[in-house]
């Protein structure tokens, strides 16, 4: 009988690894180099994808895995949308690893939170958006996608050509979810550009702007959405600011979750998370501007009454609701009308410019991730109809819903366009993953140099004696002290885990916790002028009278960890605002014991 060969434990998990991966349908044999956290997802980043832009990825890390099996009976693949970023060189992931050990951060000046649109997008130059090729009805369906790829190939030789990637931002490399932009854009009548207020001009490409209004000659509409994360000055301030510089924008203010900005804010309450109850999508602040806005688009070449009524029934709703949460809701509304149009952006259906066909405005949503384009929906319905999510890239493929018989909005994947942007900032603005950030200290660091991040969550220097002493904070430092106030260990040495406060520090800042706000340039010097402007006072007395008040909308504050997004799930039904569960009870028997310890409702498995 012949000798038995020697079986290793490591040979072992090599197998079970490889068993794994061809559950999931990947190549054999692909493995990690990194030893690191994201070590399971850097293994499959090597994969085949069946998106066009297969001869520019070796350079190109793909996000938001989703499992399969290979190819549906339809051809549908689940990860044909995913995320397509440059990747960052080991060499670079490393040097920023060092800086955020040793440099020393300083806070900078209330100017240098001032942004200017030239100084991000340079318009006039290669960073624009790739454009879909002309073509007509004798192309073949391949033919068509042949051509579009090389057309993609071209656009992003000449911004890699142009800019080192040291210079660059973080931008859409699958030309997949571009496609989706395309035929969203072409079957739109209206074109609403949803941005975050706290950073407009980074979800702000001028080159969408002109090629909006100019080559397709439809009306955009610029949507400022979360206004209840600034101060009504500077929100008045950025109003005035793109009116000034795109006469042809048509502005509306958006907020899902109005508040009433009179009500002191505490610094302190940064962990808190408020939980609204009863019909809280209801009460969006911006429902009637948009109606306005496309009434003056229309003059009268759509009926837009069903839609003016709809947002009266809302607003009766709202006002005589009991607050009996979501699933009553749900029953008492009149059905939307979903229409998943996964293929579509595929096909060579050609742009109607047929202007408000059959009587039915169709107003397409685009924008950056995280911006709230599925929250405005939600608004704009009355109610939850679209699932969404912290996570960028949620939305997987366009759709469409009715909400009236005469408007139809269409919901867009987010899409980063090429900036020259920090990509630090487009960190913190939501648009990367924070889950798989490899190196997310340096965005800590950009962040805490603006806001005082050490004050506002009472942290003290871990190399600190005497805690009434100054020391220089690097941003290391800072997540390690988040580390060591929160309990974050490292599973096997119990060492403070700075990769795990770091990521929650940056989670506090999207959900506008710890609010980062930029500012048009100029604001500074007339900041009393903004403040005692007209608009502004009548912003703040329309969001006292549209956010919550008395005994119709309940709220409880409770003390919470900044959840992460493990990477299986991505998918589940989380807003961009951080609302909790609606069906939370008010009250619990633990509360007592909460109220003493600030920590006993976090989970343990909460990261």
């Amino acid at each position: 009988m012949p000798r038995k060969k020697p079986f290793s434990v490591k040979q072992k998990k090599k197998q079970l690894q490889d068993k794994r991966e061809r559950k999931r349908g990947l190549q054999d044999g692909l493995r990690s180099s990194s030893n690191s956290r994201s070590g399971s997802r850097e293994r499959r980043e090597e994969q085949t994808d069946t998106s066009d832009g297969e001869s520019v990825t070796h350079h190109i890390r793909r996000l938001n895995q989703q499992p399969s099996q290979g190819l549906g009976s339809r051809g549908y693949d689940p990860n044909r949308y995913r995320l397509h970023f440059e990747r960052d060189s080991r060499e670079e992931v490393e040097r920023r690893k060092r800086a955020a050990r040793e440099q020393v951060l300083q806070p900078v000046s209330a100017e240098v939170l001032e942004l200017d649109i030239p100084e991000v997008y340079q318009p006039g130059s290669v960073l624009d958006f790739p454009r879909r090729p002309p073509w007509s009805y004798e192309m073949s369906k391949e033919q068509l996608m042949s051509q579009e790829e090389r057309s993609f190939q071209e656009y992003l030789g000449k911004i890699h050509g142009a800019y080192t990637s040291e210079k660059l931002s973080y931008f859409e490399h699958n030309l997949e979810t571009w496609r989706q932009l395309w035929r969203v854009l072409e079957m739109s009548d209206i074109v609403l550009l949803i941005t975050d207020i706290r950073h407009p001009v980074v979800n702000f490409p001028p080159a969408l702007y002109e090629y909006v209004t100019g080559e397709l000659g439809l009306a955009l509409v610029l949507v400022l959405n979360k206004v209840d994360l600034a101060p009504p000055a500077l929100v008045v301030a950025w109003k005035h600011y793109f009116h000034q510089h795109y006469p042809q924008l048509h502005i509306v203010l958006f907020t899902s979750f109005p508040r009433d900005p009179r009500t002191p804010q505490d610094p302190s309450s940064v962990l808190k998370k408020s939980r609204r109850r009863g019909r809280g999508w209801t009460r969006a602040l911006g429902p009637e501007q948009l109606l306005r806005a496309c009434e003056a688009i229309t003059v009268g070449k759509v009926d837009l009454s069903s839609w003016r009524e709809k947002i009266a029934r809302d607003v009766a709703g709202a006002t005589w609701g009991n607050g009996s949460g979501e699933e009553e809701e749900e029953e008492d509304g009149p059905a939307v009308l979903v229409e998943q149009q996964t293929d579509s952006a595929m096909e060579p259906t050609g742009p109607t410019r047929e202007r408000y066909k059959d009587g039915v405005v169709t107003i397409g949503c685009v924008g950056f991730p995280n911006v709230g384009k599925s929250s405005l929906i939600n608004g704009l319905v009355g109610r939850k109809v679209v699932s969404v999510s912290r996570t960028p890239g949620h939305t997987r493929y366009f759709q469409t819903y009715f909400l009236t018989p005469t408007v139809k909005l269409c919901d867009c994947p987010g899409l980063i366009f090429p900036s020259l942007l920090p990509r630090q900032l487009q960190v913190l603005a939501g648009i990367y993953p924070i889950a798989q950030i490899q190196e997310p200290y340096t965005a800590v660091g950009y962040l805490a140099s603006r806001v005082p991040v050490q004050a506002m969550l009472h942290l003290r220097h871990p190399e600190a004696e005497d805690p009434s002493a100054e020391h220089p904070w690097c941003a290391w430092d800072i997540c390690e002290a988040w580390a060591e106030k929160r309990g974050y260990k490292t599973a096997k040495a119990a060492r403070n885990d700075v990769y795990r406060a770091a990521n929650s520090l940056l989670r506090l800042a999207v959900d506008g916790r710890l609010s980062l706000c930029f500012h048009p340039p100029g604001y500074n010097e007339q900041k009393g002028t903004w403040e005692s402007h007209p608009e502004t006072t009548e912003l703040v007395v329309l969001q006292g009278r549209v956010g919550p008040a008395g005994d119709e909308e309940e709220e409880e504050e409770e003390e919470l960890s900044s959840s992460c997004e493990e990477e299986g799930e991505e998918d589940r039904d989380a807003d961009e605002e951080g609302e909790g569960d609606e069906d939370t009870p008010t009250s619990a028997p633990g509360s007592s014991l909460a109220a003493r310890n600030p920590y006993a409702l976090l989970g343990e498995d909460e990261c």
